[in-house]
Protein backbone atom coordinates (compact mmCIF):
# COMPACT_ATOMS: atom_id res chain seq x y z
CA UNK A 1 0.00 0.00 0.00
CA UNK A 2 2.87 2.39 0.78
CA UNK A 3 4.29 2.12 -2.76
CA UNK A 4 0.78 2.54 -4.21
CA UNK A 5 0.26 5.74 -2.19
CA UNK A 6 3.57 7.14 -3.47
CA UNK A 7 2.58 6.37 -7.05
CA UNK A 8 -0.88 7.88 -6.70
CA UNK A 9 0.38 10.94 -4.84
CA UNK A 10 2.56 11.60 -7.88
CA UNK A 11 -0.48 11.16 -10.11
CA UNK A 12 -2.48 13.61 -8.01
CA UNK A 13 0.30 16.18 -8.25
CA UNK A 14 0.36 15.71 -12.02
CA UNK A 15 -3.39 16.31 -12.21
CA UNK A 16 -3.06 19.46 -10.11
CA UNK A 17 -0.30 20.81 -12.31
CA UNK A 18 -2.47 20.11 -15.33
CA UNK A 19 -5.05 22.55 -14.05
CA UNK A 20 -7.31 20.21 -12.09
CA UNK A 21 -6.68 21.39 -8.53
CA UNK A 22 -6.07 18.83 -5.85
CA UNK A 23 -8.81 19.48 -3.32
CA UNK A 24 -7.21 17.91 -0.24
CA UNK A 25 -4.33 16.03 1.28
CA UNK A 26 -5.22 12.48 2.26
CA UNK A 27 -3.37 12.82 5.57
CA UNK A 28 -6.54 13.45 7.56
CA UNK A 29 -8.20 10.19 6.44
CA UNK A 30 -5.17 7.85 6.50
CA UNK A 31 -4.43 6.26 9.86
CA UNK A 32 -1.04 6.43 11.50
CA UNK A 33 0.44 3.33 13.11
CA UNK A 34 -1.81 1.88 15.80
CA UNK A 35 -4.79 4.05 14.88
CA UNK A 36 -7.99 3.60 12.93
CA UNK A 37 -9.59 6.43 10.98
CA UNK A 38 -13.22 6.16 9.87
CA UNK A 39 -14.44 8.68 7.28
CA UNK A 40 -18.12 9.05 6.50
CA UNK A 41 -17.90 9.69 2.77
CA UNK A 42 -21.67 9.64 2.39
CA UNK A 43 -24.33 9.63 5.10
CA UNK A 44 -27.42 9.83 2.92
CA UNK A 45 -30.05 7.69 1.26
CA UNK A 46 -31.54 7.34 -2.24
CA UNK A 47 -32.54 11.03 -1.98
CA UNK A 48 -30.31 12.97 -4.44
CA UNK A 49 -29.14 15.53 -1.89
CA UNK A 50 -26.01 17.61 -2.40
CA UNK A 51 -25.08 17.75 1.29
CA UNK A 52 -25.61 14.06 1.98
CA UNK A 53 -24.27 11.75 -0.72
CA UNK A 54 -25.10 8.04 -0.82
CA UNK A 55 -23.93 5.77 1.96
CA UNK A 56 -20.22 4.96 1.90
CA UNK A 57 -17.81 4.56 4.80
CA UNK A 58 -14.02 4.53 4.55
CA UNK A 59 -11.90 2.72 7.14
CA UNK A 60 -8.12 3.21 7.23
CA UNK A 61 -5.86 1.07 9.41
CA UNK A 62 -2.67 -0.94 9.05
CA UNK A 63 -1.77 0.73 5.73
CA UNK A 64 -5.06 -0.55 4.30
CA UNK A 65 -7.92 1.53 2.88
CA UNK A 66 -11.23 -0.33 3.04
CA UNK A 67 -14.50 0.97 1.60
CA UNK A 68 -17.83 -0.22 2.95
CA UNK A 69 -20.62 0.32 0.41
CA UNK A 70 -20.33 2.63 -2.58
CA UNK A 71 -23.31 4.94 -2.64
CA UNK A 72 -23.92 7.86 -4.99
CA UNK A 73 -20.94 10.24 -5.15
CA UNK A 74 -18.45 7.98 -3.36
CA UNK A 75 -15.74 8.57 -5.97
CA UNK A 76 -16.23 12.34 -5.77
CA UNK A 77 -15.96 12.21 -1.98
CA UNK A 78 -12.75 10.16 -2.28
CA UNK A 79 -11.38 12.87 -4.55
CA UNK A 80 -12.36 15.55 -2.05
CA UNK A 81 -10.28 13.90 0.67
CA UNK A 82 -7.31 13.43 -1.63
CA UNK A 83 -7.74 9.77 -2.54
CA UNK A 84 -8.07 8.23 -5.97
CA UNK A 85 -10.28 5.22 -6.70
CA UNK A 86 -7.17 3.10 -7.21
CA UNK A 87 -6.15 3.62 -3.58
CA UNK A 88 -9.04 1.55 -2.24
CA UNK A 89 -7.63 -1.83 -1.26
CA UNK A 90 -10.95 -3.64 -0.90
CA UNK A 91 -14.67 -2.96 -1.20
CA UNK A 92 -17.22 -4.55 1.14
CA UNK A 93 -20.96 -4.57 0.39
CA UNK A 94 -23.67 -4.86 3.03
CA UNK A 95 -26.59 -5.67 0.70
CA UNK A 96 -27.79 -5.08 -2.83
CA UNK A 97 -30.03 -2.03 -2.69
CA UNK A 98 -28.92 0.36 -5.42
CA UNK A 99 -28.22 3.27 -3.06
CA UNK A 100 -25.42 1.22 -1.49
CA UNK A 101 -23.62 0.30 -4.69
CA UNK A 102 -24.59 2.70 -7.47
CA UNK A 103 -21.04 4.12 -7.62
CA UNK A 104 -19.36 0.72 -7.76
CA UNK A 105 -18.95 0.78 -11.57
CA UNK A 106 -17.53 4.31 -11.29
CA UNK A 107 -14.97 3.21 -8.69
CA UNK A 108 -14.08 0.07 -10.63
CA UNK A 109 -13.66 1.62 -14.06
CA UNK A 110 -12.19 4.96 -13.03
CA UNK A 111 -9.53 3.24 -10.91
CA UNK A 112 -8.37 1.54 -14.14
CA UNK A 113 -7.83 4.80 -15.98
CA UNK A 114 -4.61 6.77 -15.87
CA UNK A 115 -4.08 9.01 -14.00
CA UNK A 116 -6.94 8.14 -11.65
CA UNK A 117 -5.42 4.92 -10.37
CA UNK A 118 -3.99 3.09 -13.38
CA UNK A 119 -4.80 -0.22 -11.75
CA UNK A 120 -3.11 -3.22 -13.27
CA UNK A 121 -4.58 -5.72 -10.83
CA UNK A 122 -8.19 -6.77 -10.15
CA UNK A 123 -10.48 -4.81 -7.84
CA UNK A 124 -10.98 -6.78 -4.66
CA UNK A 125 -14.57 -6.95 -3.48
CA UNK A 126 -16.26 -8.87 -0.67
CA UNK A 127 -19.95 -9.35 -0.09
CA UNK A 128 -22.72 -11.80 0.77
CA UNK A 129 -24.24 -14.15 -1.78
CA UNK A 130 -24.90 -12.22 -4.98
CA UNK A 131 -21.68 -10.26 -5.28
CA UNK A 132 -20.25 -12.57 -7.94
CA UNK A 133 -23.37 -12.22 -10.10
CA UNK A 134 -23.20 -8.44 -9.61
CA UNK A 135 -19.61 -8.19 -10.80
CA UNK A 136 -20.23 -10.51 -13.74
CA UNK A 137 -23.19 -8.35 -14.73
CA UNK A 138 -21.12 -5.17 -14.58
CA UNK A 139 -18.41 -6.75 -16.70
CA UNK A 140 -21.03 -7.67 -19.29
CA UNK A 141 -22.68 -4.24 -19.15
CA UNK A 142 -19.40 -2.41 -19.80
CA UNK A 143 -17.84 -4.98 -22.13
CA UNK A 144 -17.87 -2.63 -25.14
CA UNK A 145 -16.20 0.21 -23.23
CA UNK A 146 -13.61 -2.18 -21.79
CA UNK A 147 -12.77 -3.64 -25.19
CA UNK A 148 -12.38 -0.18 -26.74
CA UNK A 149 -10.07 1.05 -23.98
CA UNK A 150 -7.91 -2.07 -24.14
CA UNK A 151 -7.47 -1.65 -27.90
CA UNK A 152 -7.33 2.14 -28.05
CA UNK A 153 -5.39 2.96 -24.87
CA UNK A 154 -3.58 -0.34 -24.36
CA UNK A 155 -4.91 -0.60 -20.82
CA UNK A 156 -4.14 -3.89 -19.02
CA UNK A 157 -7.10 -6.29 -18.97
CA UNK A 158 -6.14 -7.43 -15.47
CA UNK A 159 -6.80 -3.92 -14.18
CA UNK A 160 -10.50 -4.22 -14.94
CA UNK A 161 -10.94 -7.73 -13.61
CA UNK A 162 -12.52 -8.61 -10.26
CA UNK A 163 -11.15 -10.51 -7.26
CA UNK A 164 -14.37 -11.64 -5.58
CA UNK A 165 -14.90 -13.04 -2.11
CA UNK A 166 -18.49 -14.21 -1.68
CA UNK A 167 -19.67 -15.54 1.67
CA UNK A 168 -22.84 -17.30 2.77
CA UNK A 169 -22.22 -17.52 6.52
CA UNK A 170 -21.36 -15.09 9.27
CA UNK A 171 -17.74 -14.93 10.30
CA UNK A 172 -14.34 -13.51 9.38
CA UNK A 173 -14.23 -12.42 5.73
CA UNK A 174 -10.95 -10.46 5.75
CA UNK A 175 -7.78 -10.88 7.79
CA UNK A 176 -4.74 -8.95 6.56
CA UNK A 177 -2.08 -6.65 8.02
CA UNK A 178 -3.56 -6.98 11.48
CA UNK A 179 -7.07 -5.97 10.31
CA UNK A 180 -9.93 -8.41 10.79
CA UNK A 181 -13.35 -7.87 9.24
CA UNK A 182 -16.21 -10.02 10.50
CA UNK A 183 -19.61 -10.12 8.79
CA UNK A 184 -22.82 -10.67 10.74
CA UNK A 185 -26.41 -11.02 9.53
CA UNK A 186 -28.82 -8.15 10.21
CA UNK A 187 -32.57 -7.76 9.73
CA UNK A 188 -33.39 -5.38 6.89
CA UNK A 189 -36.71 -7.14 6.29
CA UNK A 190 -37.63 -10.69 5.39
CA UNK A 191 -37.58 -9.97 1.65
CA UNK A 192 -34.27 -8.07 1.75
CA UNK A 193 -31.78 -10.86 2.11
CA UNK A 194 -28.89 -11.20 2.42
CA UNK A 195 -28.10 -8.13 4.51
CA UNK A 196 -25.08 -7.84 6.79
CA UNK A 197 -23.18 -5.52 9.08
CA UNK A 198 -19.43 -5.55 9.63
CA UNK A 199 -17.13 -5.54 12.66
CA UNK A 200 -13.62 -4.25 11.95
CA UNK A 201 -10.83 -4.77 14.48
CA UNK A 202 -7.25 -3.52 14.49
CA UNK A 203 -4.66 -2.95 17.20
CA UNK A 204 -7.11 -3.55 20.03
CA UNK A 205 -9.68 -1.16 18.52
CA UNK A 206 -13.11 -2.07 17.18
CA UNK A 207 -15.45 -0.35 14.73
CA UNK A 208 -18.92 -1.71 13.95
CA UNK A 209 -21.03 -0.73 10.94
CA UNK A 210 -24.66 -1.74 11.37
CA UNK A 211 -25.62 -1.80 7.71
CA UNK A 212 -29.30 -1.22 6.98
CA UNK A 213 -31.32 -2.95 9.67
CA UNK A 214 -34.17 -2.90 12.12
CA UNK A 215 -33.22 -3.00 15.79
CA UNK A 216 -31.08 -6.13 15.79
CA UNK A 217 -29.48 -8.17 18.58
CA UNK A 218 -26.54 -9.09 16.32
CA UNK A 219 -25.57 -5.41 16.05
CA UNK A 220 -25.69 -5.00 19.83
CA UNK A 221 -23.60 -8.13 20.32
CA UNK A 222 -20.98 -7.04 17.78
CA UNK A 223 -20.84 -3.49 19.16
CA UNK A 224 -20.69 -4.29 22.87
CA UNK A 225 -17.60 -2.53 24.16
CA UNK A 226 -16.62 -1.30 20.69
CA UNK A 227 -14.83 2.00 20.23
CA UNK A 228 -17.26 3.13 17.54
CA UNK A 229 -20.70 2.07 16.35
CA UNK A 230 -21.90 3.63 13.08
CA UNK A 231 -25.63 3.01 12.87
CA UNK A 232 -28.38 3.86 10.42
CA UNK A 233 -31.61 5.56 11.47
CA UNK A 234 -34.99 6.49 9.96
CA UNK A 235 -37.67 9.09 10.74
CA UNK A 236 -40.93 10.09 9.04
CA UNK A 237 -43.33 12.99 9.50
CA UNK A 238 -46.28 14.70 7.90
CA UNK A 239 -49.02 13.27 5.73
CA UNK A 240 -46.74 10.78 4.02
CA UNK A 241 -45.77 9.10 7.29
CA UNK A 242 -48.88 6.89 7.18
CA UNK A 243 -48.74 6.05 3.48
CA UNK A 244 -48.00 2.40 2.62
CA UNK A 245 -44.64 3.06 0.90
CA UNK A 246 -43.30 5.06 3.86
CA UNK A 247 -44.68 2.61 6.42
CA UNK A 248 -42.87 -0.13 4.51
CA UNK A 249 -39.60 1.83 4.46
CA UNK A 250 -39.80 2.57 8.17
CA UNK A 251 -40.43 -1.12 8.78
CA UNK A 252 -37.02 -1.90 7.29
CA UNK A 253 -35.06 0.51 9.47
CA UNK A 254 -34.35 1.54 13.05
CA UNK A 255 -36.08 4.47 14.74
CA UNK A 256 -34.09 6.91 16.91
CA UNK A 257 -35.59 5.50 20.12
CA UNK A 258 -34.82 1.93 19.02
CA UNK A 259 -31.29 2.90 18.00
CA UNK A 260 -30.82 4.57 21.39
CA UNK A 261 -31.90 1.37 23.13
CA UNK A 262 -29.26 -0.50 21.14
CA UNK A 263 -26.60 2.09 21.98
CA UNK A 264 -27.45 1.85 25.67
CA UNK A 265 -27.15 -1.94 25.59
CA UNK A 266 -23.88 -2.01 23.62
CA UNK A 267 -22.25 1.01 25.33
CA UNK A 268 -19.77 1.85 22.54
CA UNK A 269 -17.14 4.53 23.09
CA UNK A 270 -19.05 6.61 20.53
CA UNK A 271 -22.28 6.11 18.59
CA UNK A 272 -22.58 7.88 15.23
CA UNK A 273 -25.56 8.06 12.91
CA UNK A 274 -25.13 7.55 9.17
CA UNK A 275 -27.53 6.58 6.37
CA UNK A 276 -29.94 9.08 7.90
CA UNK A 277 -33.43 8.56 6.45
CA UNK A 278 -35.74 11.55 6.90
CA UNK A 279 -39.07 11.26 5.09
CA UNK A 280 -41.47 14.18 5.04
CA UNK A 281 -41.55 17.93 4.38
CA UNK A 282 -37.97 19.28 4.58
CA UNK A 283 -38.98 21.84 7.20
CA UNK A 284 -40.91 19.40 9.42
CA UNK A 285 -39.68 19.72 13.00
CA UNK A 286 -40.37 16.03 13.67
CA UNK A 287 -37.59 14.97 11.29
CA UNK A 288 -35.07 17.68 12.10
CA UNK A 289 -31.62 16.72 13.33
CA UNK A 290 -32.58 18.27 16.66
CA UNK A 291 -35.55 15.91 16.84
CA UNK A 292 -33.28 13.00 15.92
CA UNK A 293 -31.05 13.77 18.88
CA UNK A 294 -33.96 14.40 21.24
CA UNK A 295 -35.68 11.13 20.36
CA UNK A 296 -32.43 9.21 20.75
CA UNK A 297 -31.94 10.78 24.18
CA UNK A 298 -35.20 9.23 25.31
CA UNK A 299 -33.35 5.91 25.54
CA UNK A 300 -29.63 6.76 25.50
CA UNK A 301 -27.51 9.34 27.29
CA UNK A 302 -24.03 8.30 26.13
CA UNK A 303 -21.62 9.78 23.55
CA UNK A 304 -23.47 10.52 20.30
CA UNK A 305 -22.78 12.24 16.98
CA UNK A 306 -25.07 12.83 14.02
CA UNK A 307 -22.85 11.97 11.09
CA UNK A 308 -22.18 14.35 8.23
CA UNK A 309 -20.43 13.77 4.93
CA UNK A 310 -16.65 13.94 5.33
CA UNK A 311 -16.80 13.53 9.12
CA UNK A 312 -13.73 11.69 10.41
CA UNK A 313 -13.48 9.64 13.60
CA UNK A 314 -9.92 8.86 14.68
CA UNK A 315 -9.55 6.00 17.14
CA UNK A 316 -6.32 5.76 19.09
CA UNK A 317 -5.62 6.48 22.74
CA UNK A 318 -8.70 8.69 22.48
CA UNK A 319 -11.62 9.01 20.07
CA UNK A 320 -11.63 12.32 18.23
CA UNK A 321 -14.20 13.63 15.77
CA UNK A 322 -13.37 16.08 13.01
CA UNK A 323 -13.89 16.88 9.37
CA UNK A 324 -11.69 15.62 6.56
CA UNK A 325 -9.23 18.29 5.47
CA UNK A 326 -10.61 19.54 2.16
CA UNK A 327 -8.81 22.88 2.02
Amino acid sequence: MRRARQRITTALTTIALAGQPLVASADSVIATEGEMVVTLLGTGTPAPLLDRFGYATLVSAGEQVLLFDVGRGAVQRLWQVGLLPGEVDEVFLTHYHSDHLISLPDLWLTSWLPPYGAKSDPLRITGPAGVRALTEGLSAAFAADIAIRIEDQNLPPAGVAWDVTEFTEDGVVYDENGITVTAFTVNHGEKIEPAVGYKITYGGHTVVLSGDTKKEAAVIEAATGADLLVHQVAMAAGAIADTPPVVAIMGHHTSPVEAGEGFAAAAPGLAVYSHIVRLGPPTAADISLEALIAQTRESYDGPLEVGADLMTITIGDEITVGTADTR
